[in-house]
């Protein structure tokens, strides 16, 4: 094994650690990481598997619905905790990995908050994710500071949102640090690194240690983290209640439980978020067994307008706002591009419209990707909400949507085109051979797309070919359509990409994409096999 920092008994690092690295990787974080692993470990894996069960029981046209063993938790009056300092205001959100020169600029931007991605938008590589932990403690110590290869200074500026940290998946798990042999839970890694070192420091500026929680699919791994959440601040002698959560309801089976995952993390709990993009891929994941009338048109034509998004977004602020927690809107992804103006004012202008819907439908705030819209997104909560930081005390729907409403995949409307195909093709294509460069937040077709955008894509064209969907023209999705639509886009691929054109990595993408789409069995998650490329 290579060296570590320090020596804790059943922990080995299989990398490299550097003078920087050992500034997070101290007694105190890998003690602490060695005893969230033993202790949850079980109970993790048993989740995970309890998942795999559902699967079987969706497979067989069992439709998720609201529990019945926790019908007094919906219908009983109680609120979750008050916001903690820096959450109040959430307005706007600015998303991205944890990369030094783009930590400062979305620290720079104007948000509210600022997500720090080891998820969707970060591949997890050693240097990806403990040097991101390094880059998040000299954001909070004030001395992060980076210099472009073209000598271009970048600072940090004077006023910065609140950083919020999102960890790994509990399907996940970090080779790089071996707890009993055992390759340690990716959530419990990045949970006790920001913890132990940035998120305790921030306890001396008045915020804390606040963290976005990915993937649930209900309450039972809400309560997990709550059991996560208590042990490390036991461990490290912090009042209960210090690290709070904002829990993503991006899986359909979560969209049935919203009101359990509060009350599972009522003490620690800060809002939910609409994350549209995995919840699509939830859908079509979930059902994808299920037939024909569970088959979703391209993914661009799903919008927050359509019936069933539209239930999901309706309940999330309802269910929020009557526990007394913040319900944070979904991601604009749209990157300004300078050099087109009349593309960039038209999708703007969407922009625009979506957080002005968000706004109205009563959303305390809204994810941007980009720092260009930060003061777009701040305009149109600004005119709904006027000097209020929130909407935590607007008149709650008397009535919520009901299951019926929240699997009414039939009135979406929108059909399967060519055009949608080959989209998928291409953004897979291009996402992956990013990806395996170690970058996970990429541009494409004026888009920031992230692990969750290439999930929808893949299981969308995955999806169409196990039901032989008819496209629009008239052509019926084959294996041999999906090869030559992949081979044709990966052609333009390399025309487009020119000089920059990185003929192994596209190769291995092209590969990857093939394995996930074509082979009969599906593939829970992009990021597993592509891993193991990396």
């Amino acid at each position: 094994m290579a060296q570590q920092a320090v020596v804790v008994p059943g922990l080995s690092i299989t990398e490299a650690v550097d003078e920087r690295y050992r500034e997070v990787l101290d007694a105190t974080a890998l003690q602490l990481l060695v005893d969230l692993e033993r202790r949850f470990r079980g109970p993790r894996q048993a989740l995970l598997q309890r998942r795999a069960e559902r699967q079987e029981d969706f497979d067989k046209g069992l439709l998720p619905d609201f529990l019945p063993e926790t019908k007094d938790i919906r219908e009983a009056g109680w609120s979750v905790a008050a916001p903690a300092a820096g959450l109040v205001e959430r307005k706007v959100e600015i998303t991205g990995p944890t990369e030094r020169k783009m930590a400062i600029n979305a620290l720079n931007s104007g948000a509210s908050v600022w997500l720090a991605d080891f998820e969707d938008a970060n591949v997890p590589t050693w240097d990806n994710m403990v040097g991101g932990q390094v880059n998040l403690l000299d954001a909070v110590r004030r001395r992060i500071s980076f210099t472009s290869p073209e000598g271009k200074e970048y600072t940090l500026g004077p006023v910065n949102p609140t950083i919020v940290v999102r960890p790994r998946g509990w399907h996940l798990e970090d080779r790089h640090f071996l707890v009993d042999g055992q390759a340690a839970s990716a959530s419990l890694v990045d949970f006790a690194l920001y913890l132990a070192n940035a998120g305790r420091e921030q306890l001396g500026r008045g915020l804390g240690p606040y963290y976005y929680l990915p993937k649930l699919e209900g309450h039972l791994e809400a309560r997990l983290w709550e059991e996560v959440f208590s042990f490390g601040e036991a461990a490290l002698s912090l009042p209960p209640g210090t690290v709070r959560a904002t829990v993503l309801i991006e899986t359909i089976t979560a969209a049935f439980e919203m009101d359990e995952v509060l009350y599972e993390l009522r003490d620690h709990m800060s809002g939910l978020n609409a994350g549209r993009w995995d919840y699509l891929f939830s859908v079509i994941k979930k059902f994808r067994n299920c037939g024909p009338d569970f088959v979703l048109p391209d993914r661009n034509s799903v919008t927050m307008d359509v019936p069933f998004m539209r239930a999901y977004a309706e309940r999330l602020v309802s269910t929020c706002h009557r526990r007394g927690a913040h319900a944070i809107g979904g991601m604009a992804a749209f990157i300004p591009s300078r050099r087109e103006p009349e593309v960039n004012a038209a999708a703007m202008e969407k922009v625009r419209q979506d957080k002005r819907r968000e706004a109205s439908q009563g959303f305390d705030g809204s994810w941007v990707a980009h720092p260009d819209l930060v003061q777009l997104c701040r305009e149109e909560f600004d005119s709904v909400l006027g000097g209020s930081p929130n909407q935590l005390g607007a008149k709650v729907a008397s009535s919520l949507p009901d299951a019926g409403a929240l699997l009414d995949f039939a009135s979406v409307g929108a059909r399967c085109t060519e055009a949608g195909l080959r989209n998928d093709v291409s953004v897979a294509l291009q996402y992956i051979a990013s990806w395996l460069g170690g970058n996970g937040a990429v541009s494409i077709f004026n888009l920031m797309e992230d692990a969750a955008t290439a999930e929808i894509a893949r299981s969308q064209v995955w999806q169409w070919l196990r039901n032989g969907v008819l496209l629009d023209n008239g052509q019926r999705v084959t294996h041999e359509l999906v090869e030559r639509v992949l081979g044709e886009e990966a052609a333009k691929i390399k025309d487009a990409f020119g000089d920059s054109y990185d003929e192994e990595r596209f190769a291995t993408a092209r590969q990857l994409f093939a394995q996930v789409v074509l082979n009969d069995s599906y593939y829970d998650f992009l990021t597993l096999p592509a891993m193991e490329k990396l």
